[in-house]
């Protein structure tokens, strides 16, 4: 648990970085020197490991991830820079909406009715939190759920992926891919960084990587029921650091929308959780098939 809340401060610090490092570095940019520097701070873990770290069966799935994530994480950097780090929290938290919808076509889970209700839900509380037709919805908001869309993928990538690899090589191929991707995009708005935003960048990518690590980690050890309530602490990091670092105060329709998001999308997790156990229990339970 405490691992789930210090992944939580670690991704809200992380975005606090790169929403003040794009204010003089292009967004694009921005994500590669993440891509890069989060890579050196893993090194000392590939290096422990003896380099069985790129290990790996599942190099096309890595590659897929990579795609799939360098384009994410590009999006939703450019829209930190130009949306409150609340608000961008807030509807970050559908991820988990677009993943469920995702497992029913490339993982063929079921879509019971109260998954689905949890959906329409969820998807009602990013309407609260955009409010459409009252108010106008700007490119950051639509970035923000175009780079969840992506992440949503990801996840489910990551999901198969986890099934063979450890947490550290799927941590190290997403830097080994996404740099290259990134630093190619970047070429067509580079700009020389000064020695103090390669800081800024160094630290933020730091703590991607600790976060990553930190998020992983959380759920080798712990129960999903337990943790993915502390996850909120995203939103609530998310407004203290905008409020006392940018001076933005996120309105009441952010909080309210946020937490129908949240709520939504920790019945799901909660639901998914209980449908393994008891899939778990129930092979355990079942007869074994007679030898001859």
């Amino acid at each position: 648990m405490l691992m789930m809340v210090a992944s939580a401060f670690c991704f809200c610090v992380m975005h606090a970085l790169v929403a003040k490092a794009s204010q003089e570095v292009p967004p694009i940019e921005v994500a590669f020197f993440r891509n890069l520097f989060g890579f050196v701070a893993l090194l000392p873990a590939i290096i422990r490991s003896r380099f069985t770290a790129f290990r790996t069966t599942k190099l096309h799935l890595h590659a897929l991830r990579g795609a799939l994530n360098s384009t994410s994480m590009m999006m939703f950097f450019t829209a930190l820079a130009i949306t409150p780090l609340a608000e961008a929290t807030a509807l970050s938290y559908t991820a988990p909406l677009f993943m469920t919808i995702g497992a029913v076509f490339v993982l063929h889970e079921k879509l019971h009715a109260r998954r689905i209700a949890a959906l329409v839900i969820g998807f009602l509380g990013a309407l609260i939190v955009l409010r459409p037709g009252l108010m106008p919805v700007g490119l950051g908001p639509i970035l923000v759920i175009g780079s969840t869309v992506l992440w949503a993928a990801s996840m489910l990538d990551i999901k198969i992926l986890a099934r063979t690899d450890s947490s550290l090589t799927i941590a190290t191929y997403m830097t080994v891919f996404l740099m290259p991707i990134t630093f190619a995009a970047s070429l067509f708005v580079w700009e020389w960084p000064t020695w103090e935003q390669l800081g800024i960048m160094f630290l933020l990518g730091a703590c991607g990587s600790a976060g990553h690590m930190l998020f992983t980690e959380a759920f080798r050890y712990g129960d999903t029921t337990a943790l993915m309530p502390l996850d909120f602490t995203k939103l609530i990091w998310a407004a203290l650091i905008g409020f006392f670092f940018f001076g933005q105060v996120p309105d009441l329709w952010t909080w309210v929308g946020g937490t129908v998001i949240f709520a939504s999308a920790t019945y799901i997790s909660y639901r998914e959780h209980q449908i393994s156990r008891r899939a778990a229990r129930d092979a355990k339970a079942a007869p074994a098939a007679p030898r001859n």
